[in-house]
């Protein structure tokens, strides 16, 4: 599909945690097509200094409203900057949006139970796939890490998401590094929990879907290899061009160099080369 180059007016940009924001895009075109792990590859208006564009994956999209929901965490001046944009001012309204972008999760043809974990804001890059699937009656379990319960930001979709399609579907396990929320810790625990008690109960998982920190997902993903269980990761890179001729973003797979924003950024776990 070509890309679509998209001027996205600003409907919301709100703070929703420690340094989390969404931001609500009017983009048409984009809500229309993004697939769950796509990403979008934004202009942000105001900044003459820095004409890169910088990728943010797409938390939601809706097309009957034409929006995108992206969520984003202030790292640095771009992200800080984009925190002061605004529907009402005149001049950094509109953001120049590039996409959809990328390889998006691919789940079997024939999946019956999937386990997605998001660490951080590595949980809004799942939500689009979880709707997915429960959409397609596959049993959908999902485990949450941050640092603080205030980071768990996504918790609330995810509660509402799973609750209102499958009676037997539990609401999302969370874990917090300060133990404010849940199990106190890293997620990795509750996901080999899982892995394990569906297992011994001969319902095991065919399909785990995991973004986050990198470590969080080189455990998740050995952790998967041990249950013979298929797993997908979408990897984080600095990227200068997004559609894969600068070479800025390459991880080293079983396949050679590719590139995270058009060869990814989801990949086959057992083929990154960690």
């Amino acid at each position: 599909m070509p890309l679509i180059n998209e001027q996205a007016r600003i409907v919301e940009n709100e703070c929703v945690g420690p340094r989390l924001y969404l931001m609500v895009l009017e983009s048409p075109q984009i809500a229309k097509t993004i697939k769950p792990g796509q990403f979008v590859h934004v202009r942000i208006p105001g900044m003459p200094d820095h004409i890169l564009r910088r990728p943010f994956s797409v938390y939601a999209a809706n097309p009957a409203t034409n929006t995108i929901d992206i969520l984003y965490q202030t790292v640095g001046y771009g992200t800080d900057f984009m925190t002061t944009l605004t529907p009402d001012s005149a001049s950094l309204s509109v953001v120049e949006v590039l996409g959809p972008v990328g390889r998006c999760w691919m789940p079997p043809e024939h999946v019956k139970r999937a386990l997605l974990v998001g660490g951080g804001v590595g949980a809004a890059p799942l939500y689009m796939l979880a709707e997915q699937l429960v959409k397609a009656q596959v049993h959908t379990d999902v485990v949450l890490g941050a640092q603080t319960e205030q980071a768990l930001v996504c918790r609330g979709r995810y509660e509402v998401l799973l609750s209102s399609h499958e009676a037997d579907v539990v609401a999302p396990l969370c874990s917090t590094d300060d133990g404010s929320y849940g199990r106190a810790g890293f997620a990795t625990s509750l996901v080999a929990e899982a892995l394990e008690s569906a297992a011994q109960a001969a319902r095991p998982y065919d399909y785990v879907a995991v973004c986050g920190p990198e470590p969080l997902m080189r455990a998740v993903a050995e952790l998967c290899a041990g249950a013979n269980v298929y797993c997908e990761v979408s990897m984080e890179r600095r990227m200068a061009c997004g559609i894969g001729a600068c070479l800025s973003c390459v991880v080293e797979t079983t396949d050679g160099k590719l590139r995270a924003c058009v060869d990814g950024p989801v990949f086959d776990a057992t083929k990154v080369v960690w």
